[in-house]
């Protein structure tokens, strides 16, 4: 008891930011939707720090996490409570450059307090590793004396903890060219408490990192780079029985393309074994690229590893965008036939496509959108603005010509017109991006989503609420599907800076009257939808409904390529 009480403490806040909307309030919800692996991993390791012992026998270290798309950060708190301890930091988590603005209106007054603060993720990692200056922004915060982390943290943190253990966090920690092997790292872990304030208790965990392509918009090749590093089949179990302990069994994997980690297949052999012989009903999501479908028994093995959902980078359907983009990758006469092997498996598919290319027309964009309709049996389309994200090469060319880039990072979400197009005005062009997402998710076409769904034996009910979830987000809220959630949650004081504190008697009327229009729309979607899918399942013409789409395209003399473990690495990099 007596040592006990001699120990000395040391407290972690990890928070993972949100960001803030065009009114500026910050996007939170009383249920969120994508959990955040960056926030899993950091204090995945940081649970291991602790049972390492890392600033010794003496030192107990406490860790508090908070993921701020459903939970309202207490700044106020955060400070008392770190400056109560014998030393302790901030670490703003996995912040993307859409979050920056948001992660700096909190980080300030925590310095303000003398509290030490660190930020990591792609914007800051993405800026040092494509641009020869720092941008405003992220000097701002060296300026203030916020710590920047760049690159990966396993096998990384402990000289960070050490430092601030001294109250001697250095302005600089930069591991950029040394990306660490993470096979055997210790694994990502959220404890329940947290992963509940998401709809649906899932959370997410990469089996890999890197990616073998070129695309111009992307920030993980000059973040994660192009080799791919993986996760050993034994960690991944771990990550699967330790959540599926505290009851959580849905997972996404976020690896940026899974079909292309090259322990794909003992991965999904061990997964199999934990759903089929140790009867743990794993539910997968996946993101993979185009041609995984020619890969032997990818997809096969993907639906007896319990993936329900499937997210590809489509991106476009034009050989002229798919070429400016650097997809050579992309094969469009594959499409259907990829699209096709996943309903097969009764796996749902969302598809991203981008636009904004540089031949791009809005007339030329509906007809594709149109095509995609009739030709393409893909469930849900996700649309997105060509945006060059801070790190990517195309932000890159832009700094270096001159070219504009919208200086306001808060924007950077792939749901804003942040550089401009050869031919259309910034107008048009969001004229056209609500036209694409108005025009997929019409009434007639989400029929046939539900439709095809329900003809393919594919879960029809999950179809026909993420039909009626994209349609609404970006209609209703204004917000991409993947910002989107559960009851919106503002707070009149969680405004950006430089953006006045509204009067309670303009603001909390304001709030009553937006509550009650969403949810009074998303109720009479809500009805509408269950209406029609009644109506389909009663239909006995239902199950045999066909459409072009639909129809198998015969099979060409290519022959599936089988992935080898045993590759050299070089390869997958060619």
């Amino acid at each position: 008891m007596k040592q006990q009480e001699n120990k000395k403490s040391f407290r972690v806040v990890l928070i993972k930011p949100s960001h803030y909307d065009d009114d500026g309030y910050v996007i939170q919800w009383f249920r969120s939707t994508i959990p955040s692996n960056t926030l899993a991993t950091v204090y995945g390791l940081v649970r291991d720090m602790i049972d390492r012992k890392v600033l010794g026998d003496d030192v107990e270290i406490t860790i508090d996490a908070y993921d701020e798309t459903n939970t309202r950060i207490p700044i106020n708190k955060i400070i008392r409570e770190v400056n109560a301890a014998d030393g302790g930091f901030v670490g703003f988590i996995g912040v993307q450059s859409n979050q920056f603005p948001r992660t700096m209106d909190m980080a300030t007054p925590l310095r303000d307090a003398g509290i030490q603060v660190c930020i990591g993720g792609f914007h800051v990692s993405g800026c040092v590793s494509m641009l020869s200056k720092l941008p405003d922004d992220i000097q701002h915060a060296k300026d203030i004396g916020i710590s920047l982390f760049i690159g990966e943290a396993e096998g990384k943190l402990d000289e960070l903890f050490k430092d601030a253990y001294a109250g001697q966090l250095k302005p600089t920690y930069n591991y950029l060219v040394d990306l660490p092997d993470i096979d055997s790292a210790p694994t990502p872990f959220l404890p329940s408490q947290m992963l509940k304030r998401s709809m649906g208790a899932w959370t997410s965990f990469d089996a890999g990192r890197g990616c073998p392509f070129v695309c111009s918009f992307c920030t993980i090749i000059n973040v994660q780079g192009r080799k791919s590093r993986r996760r050993t089949a034994n960690d991944v179990e771990h990550i699967l029985r330790e959540n599926a302990d505290q009851g959580i069994t849905r997972f996404v994997i976020t690896d940026d393309n899974f079909a292309r980690n090259r322990d794909w297949e003992m991965i999904f052999d061990r997964i199999i074994k934990l759903r089929e012989q140790d009867g743990i009903d794993i539910r997968l999501t996946l993101q993979v690229d185009t041609m995984c479908h020619k890969i032997a028994n990818f997809i096969e093995k993907a639906g007896r590893a319990g993936t329900t959902q499937v997210f590809i980078g489509l991106e476009s359907i034009s050989p002229d965008n798919l070429k400016a983009a650097g997809k050579k990758q992309n094969n469009i006469l594959e499409y259907r036939k990829m699209l096709l092997a996943w309903r097969d498996a009764g796996i749902i598919t969302c598809a991203g496509y981008i636009i904004g290319f540089p031949g791009d027309t809005h007339e030329r964009i509906i007809r594709d959108i149109k095509t995609i309709q009739h030709e393409l049996p893909v469930d849900f389309l996700q649309v997105s603005y060509l945006t060059p994200l801070p790190g990517s090469a195309d932000h890159k060319h832009l700094v270096e010509s001159g070219g504009w880039v919208d200086p306001d990072m808060n924007k950077y979400d792939l749901n804003h017109v942040t550089s401009k197009h050869p031919t259309m005005s910034k107008e048009e062009l969001e004229a056209a991006y609500m036209a694409a997402w108005d025009t997929y998710y019409s009434p007639e076409h989400t029929e046939t989503i539900i439709r095809r769904a329900f003809a393919s034996r594919i879960g029809v009910s999950k179809v026909m609420f993420m039909a009626l979830w994209f349609g609404y987000s970006i209609k209703y809220e204004g917000l991409h599907p993947f910002e989107g959630g559960y009851i919106r949650l503002k707070f009149r004081r969680d405004r950006r800076s430089g953006m006045p504190i509204e009067s309670p008697f303009i603001f909390y009327p304001r709030r009553i009257g937006e509550e009650l229009y969403h949810n009074f729309k998303l109720l009479m979607l809500t009805i509408k939808y269950n209406r029609l899918l009644r109506q389909i399942k009663a239909d006995p013409q239902s199950a045999n409904y066909m459409d072009e789409a639909l129809t198998p395209i015969p099979e060409d003399e290519q022959k599936p390529e089988r992935q080898s473990a045993k590759q050299p690495e070089t390869s997958i990099a060619d």
